[in-house]
């Protein structure tokens, strides 16, 4: 199965059939911790578009519930079956062994899973003391029933449906909540992406800088004979499939280390002599057609000493300090800065060429 079948099979069942890899999941919660000790402290986590059974953001924040001193978490789980598309239907061994299980209900209804106390008597909380029942309706994040949770809860933590991704960012915006989900770089410059970034309401995570990353696919929709992914065995000799996705980020706004560690830069001249990039070093720091800002290419060679306004990749988000740089615009219409006439063409370009998406930025003005 390609990879583009895949990603149209996730897309078709309008839920996330992506699974985020425990290591990754892992490392990316270690940066807050390392920052802040107590980030989960006493804190409710929702983790929606969730199912144990595959997914291992249950899996890690139920191991995890007493050394965080959560106060609650709570995972939901979409009900596809309930849009028709049986194709993608697949109940769990977790539902089906259990005396709860509805072979009705299954197929139309979401499942609510929560870990608030030690339910077994073993003096311990862990992922043995999960509770779960049918919701009432088929979980989508935005039905009422899940909204009502999404309010209850402190931190949204997920890895939303592809599709979805910026729909779902609004849809945490709108609760002022607090969040680390999984999305595409591209997602930067969206327009109801970009002014989060702009006003400093939402950045990257840390563990994510580039390549790309795996995730597995559960094994019900994958045709064997198809896959062009990755195959390993279980502990059990099962195939397990993974698929490399490309361009993958965290998105928060819960602060990290990183966040505050300014790149390293040198000055204008010493680029233009030293720089690692020959486009610096041959052609130096072109000015864009349509308004007065240089093309800097690469993030690593913005020079310390430029005042001016600069177009980077957006991939600068990888590496943005705020007490550093201010963001100002993108190369779209939705991202003119402030201030600057409609008329002016926001779409960078350098002798006619068209160049990829930018953003805009200026070096902080010293207090």
């Amino acid at each position: 199965m390609s990879k583009n079948a895949i990603l149209h099979a996730a897309k078709r069942a309008k839920n996330d059939e992506f699974y985020t890899q425990y290591a990754d999941i892992e490392k990316e919660m270690n940066s807050y911790l390392e920052f802040d000790e107590n980030v989960f402290k006493d804190k409710t986590i929702l983790l929606p578009c969730d199912d144990p059974e595959w997914s291992n953001f249950t899996k890690y924040f139920a191991q995890n519930f007493e050394r965080f001193g959560l106060k609650k978490l709570i995972s939901t789980s979409y009900a596809s079956a309930s849009k028709g598309d049986m194709d993608f239907y697949h109940p769990s061994k977790f539902e089906s062994n259990d005396p709860k299980y509805d072979k009705e209900k299954t197929k139309t209804h979401g499942k609510i899973f929560i870990l608030e106390r030690d339910f077994n008597g073993d003096k311990k909380i862990n992922l043995n003391d999960i509770e779960w029942n049918y919701l009432k309706g088929d979980g989508d994040f935005r039905s009422a029933e899940i909204k009502k949770l999404r309010d209850m809860s402190d931190i949204i933590i997920t890895n939303p449906p592809f599709s979805l991704f910026r729909e779902f960012l609004e849809w945490i915006i709108e609760a002022n909540k607090k969040f680390i989900i999984l999305g595409n770089i591209n997602s930067l410059t969206h327009k109801c992406v970009f002014p989060l970034i702009k006003t400093k309401q939402t950045w990257l995570g840390p563990s994510i800088t580039s390549g790309d990353r795996e995730f597995m696919i559960p094994s019900y929709i994958v045709d064997p004979k198809k896959f062009t992914g990755i195959i390993r065995k279980d502990d059990n000799g099962n195939d397990e499939y993974f698929q490399r996705v490309v361009g993958v980020r965290w998105y928060t706004n819960i602060d990290h280390g990183r966040r505050h560690q300014p790149i390293p830069l040198m000055s204008m001249n010493d680029n233009l002599k030293f720089s690692k990039h020959k486009i610096i070093t041959e052609q130096g720091y072109q000015k864009y057609d349509n308004f007065d800002a240089i093309e800097v290419p690469f993030a690593d060679a913005i020079p310390s000493d430029y005042d001016g306004l600069m177009g980077v990749p957006i991939s600068i988000m990888d590496k943005y300090c705020p007490e550093q740089f201010d963001i100002l615009g993108c190369s779209y219409d939705y991202g003119r800065p402030d201030g600057w006439a409609t008329n002016i063409n926001m779409s960078v370009s350098i002798k006619g060429k068209n160049i990829y998406k930018r953003f805009l930025i200026k070096h902080k003005e010293p207090k």
